[in-house]
């Protein structure tokens, strides 16, 4: 049956306020809400009450996190991804670029000049938040200024300072000690990377924790650096920051770890040994999108679960969230 309501006047809709809803609403009833003054819908996709003059939408709550540095060849360790967390409003319908950055490549091995780190790729979700890559570790050199900063490396002549962090994302890289000692640890987005010493090279930044998964996970540590020259145990190798960091290479002569992927964690650095060894630097780790939201599953995108209540999108790659 159809209803044709025709002529120039007016057509009285049911009013009453917002406790006066209906109890068990359908899809499509329409009612004039006398606690705002505007006339709602009842949209059973979204299981709420939506107003004419408001487009829908829902909030969110967001985690971006960027590729992290790579560590040097010769000890300075890669800085954190970038990290942002927040909430944000989306507009139903809406199609949101998601960008996953990758970790840097760590100093190459070949060859007898050193080589800094690669910095870390940004992340961003649509227009909303973009974190900027971690730095690189330098070899011989300044660490590079990212979300957090690479350590600085070292060697006989003189140490060099860690990389600027970038303001409400990370922190700054460590400085090196000098005297073919410990170079610095990559800065996290929870603290500063630490400064080299003659005994220990400099411990990557701490991460942060974020619940946002459904437990408490740590984000963007920083890469730890290796000695530049030291003999084991003289000078040991710094650890890579709680959140993904990868530690200095283990041994004289090895390797930096590299940081674990999708959080952002930074490259920790080689560790040349007395015979001026060359080795190569941790790759920085990938980074991470996640958007959470209350209630049953609203947009499509990444890998989807649910934990307390929460509809929650995993990104670990570049794709699209549609909300």
């Amino acid at each position: 049956m159809s209803l044709d309501v025709q002529g120039t006047d007016y057509l009285k809709l049911p009013v009453g306020t917002t406790g006066q809803r209906p109890s068990v609403p359908a899809s499509g009833m329409i009612r004039q809400n006398s606690t705002t003054g505007n006339p709602e819908w009842y949209d059973a996709t979204t299981s709420s009450w939506l107003q004419f003059s408001q487009p829908a939408g829902y909030t969110v709550n967001y985690l971006v996190v960027a590729g992290g540095g790579g560590g040097a060849n010769l000890s300075g360790g890669g800085g954190a991804g970038g990290y942002l967390a927040s909430t944000t409003s989306l507009s139903s319908g809406t199609a949101y670029s998601i960008t996953v950055g990758a970790g840097g490549a760590g100093g190459t091995a070949s060859g007898t000049v050193p080589f800094n780190g690669v910095s870390g790729s940004n992340s961003s979700f649509g227009a909303i938040a973009t974190s900027i890559g971690g730095g690189y570790g330098g070899s011989q050199a300044a660490g590079a200024s990212g979300g957090s900063g690479g350590g600085g490396g070292d060697w006989a002549a003189g140490g060099y300072i860690g990389g600027a962090g970038t303001s409400g994302q990370g922190f700054a890289g460590g400085a090196a000690a000098g005297n073919d000692s410990g170079g610095g640890g990559g800065g996290g987005a929870g603290a500063v990377g630490g400064t080299g010493t003659s005994a220990q090279a400099g411990n990557g930044g701490v991460g942060v924790s974020n619940s946002i998964s459904g437990s408490a996970v740590f984000y963007a540590g920083g890469g730890g650096s290796g000695p530049w020259r030291g003999t084991f145990p003289a000078c040991l190798p710094g650890s890579g920051g709680n959140g993904g960091g990868g530690g200095g290479g283990p041994t004289a002569g090895s390797n930096g770890v590299a940081g674990t992927a999708n959080t952002g964690g930074g490259g920790g650095g080689g560790s040349r040994n007395t015979t001026a060894q060359v080795v190569g630097g941790g790759a920085g780790g990938s980074g991470i999108v996640i958007i959470s939201y209350l209630g049953s599953q609203r947009g499509t995108g990444g890998t989807v679960t649910s934990s307390g209540g929460y509809t929650i999108h995993t990104f670990t790659s570049s794709s699209t969230y549609n909300a």
